[in-house]
């Protein structure tokens, strides 16, 4: 019989400890939430983007269209499975496994409630935990990302390819972004565990999507650009590269990238939720009036919640916003997240060593950032720009061209005339004069 009375938090040293069935148990059921999610989330991406655009969406499969998930997910495995005749075959294979399998790796640290009595031991609704479990997740990302580019490079097609560049690129400025956004929360917890951090937000009483607020947007961008979602779409491109680095792939290998695409965005989600939103713990309020609902079994409720507001704050932006330009994608990267990302690291450090050395409380370490962010806009609100010279002025006053960094052709450029439409203009005019000729005769 399965009890949800509260019992006492097990520390990292006692993962592990319990029967063999147990984490068997656990490994099942990640493994089954995470099938379970892929299946609903498609059809209820497509019902929302529906939605949004005055369509039906799905409505045939089951009630209301629900189960259509469920037909394509049997239909996917029986279709024909074509490969190229000059791929790779051996990566060719191997590229949707490196892709599908580290997704499913990195939700095994994750914190989805609290520790409960579960057959008389005290379980802890985690498969496992580690000292530096946040770095486990990136290394599974990055794993992941390998899978897109040997597709790519495997496939033995140009656009494949293109796409599988794109990714790889994509994954550097990105991941970058990402794991520099992860440095202040764990400046402020003290800890890389996952349970730690989502415990050190509890004890504080701060969420630190709201103490580290830039921490978190930046992540938010990064994880978007590392699940290849619109926006950040550019390795699948359809509209550029057919289908990116998955266009020769059909049957059940397409079906294992399209499952490692929205298994990465639970776990982007469930990341955000563990470093940002308080992790399984009840929002604000609710653990104060109520202890009893931040406990236990109640925690599986909160993720799942929480998980739902990112799953749908995904499919609104596919929903709203179109595809970013390769440069722009580029540019936002590394000129952007990354030099706004250590100003903030190095602002955070500087708050928290005087906060520690002057036994500050959390509450005071949040207005003195607040007071340095404050400064640090104003600043940059007032900082001189740079202003047009009077010759400068004169010249684009005039209609001169403008110098740029970027390869225009000048304004008075003027196209010479094909030499195509030359030749068949000789050629019309020696067949009206045959013409002519066989006239008169």
């Amino acid at each position: 019989m399965i009890i949800a009375d509260p019992v006492p938090p097990i520390s990292i040293d006692q993962f592990g400890s319990e029967p063999i069935w147990i984490v068997l148990i656990k490994v099942v059921a990640v493994f089954a939430f995470l099938m379970v999610m892929t299946i609903f989330m498609i059809t209820f991406e497509r019902k929302l983007i529906a939605r949004m655009q005055f369509r039906l969406g799905p409505n045939r499969h089951g009630p209301n269209g629900w189960f259509q998930s469920i037909a394509d997910a049997i239909k996917l495995p029986f279709k024909e499975e074509v490969i190229p005749a000059m791929a790779d075959k051996f990566v060719f294979a191997l590229a949707p496994v490196l892709a599908a399998f580290p997704s499913f790796l990195a939700l095994a640290v994750t914190p989805f409630g609290g520790t409960v009595n579960m057959f008389g031991y005290h379980v802890a609704l985690q498969l496992t935990d580690l000292p530096v479990a946040v770095l486990w997740v990136l290394v599974c990302s990055s794993i992941g990302v390998y899978g897109v580019v040997l597709a790519g490079w495997s496939s033995n097609s140009t656009y494949s390819l293109l796409g599988g560049l794109r990714s790889a690129a994509q994954m550097i400025s990105y991941e970058v972004a990402m794991g520099l956004s992860f440095v202040a929360v764990f400046l402020y917890a003290g800890t890389l565990s996952t349970s730690g951090i989502v415990d050190a937000q509890a004890k504080g009483g701060w969420w630190y999507a709201i103490i580290l607020l830039p921490s978190f947007v930046i992540y938010v961008i990064s994880a978007v650009g590392e699940t290849n979602r619109i926006p950040f779409d550019l390795p699948e491109a359809e509209g550029e590269l057919v289908g990116g680095y998955h266009t020769e792939y059909t049957s059940l290998k397409f079906g294992m990238f399209f499952l490692a695409e929205y298994v990465n965005m639970v776990g982007v989600s469930s990341l955000a939720i563990t470093l940002f939103l308080g992790g399984w713990h009840a929002p604000f309020g609710i653990a104060t009036l109520w202890p009893f609902l931040d406990t236990g079994y109640w925690g599986l409720l909160w993720y799942f919640a929480k998980l739902m507001a990112f799953m749908f704050f995904f499919v609104w932006l596919r929903g709203t916003l179109p595809r970013l330009r390769y440069d722009q994608l580029m540019r936002l990267g590394w000129k952007v997240l990354v030099p706004i990302n250590l100003a903030w690291i190095l602002v955070v450090s500087g708050v928290q060593t005087f906060a520690l050395a002057s036994h500050t409380t959390p509450q005071q370490r949040l207005i003195y950032i607040g007071v340095v962010v404050v400064v640090v806009i104003i600043a940059v609100l007032l900082w001189p720009s740079k202003k047009e010279t009077p010759a400068e002025a004169e010249s684009l006053e005039a209609g001169a061209p403008v110098k740029t960094n970027y390869p225009i052709p000048p304004m008075d450029l003027v196209v010479p005339p094909s030499p195509r439409l030359a030749r068949t203009a000789v050629t019309a005019a020696a067949t009206t004069a045959e013409t002519t000729e066989a006239g008169k005769a």
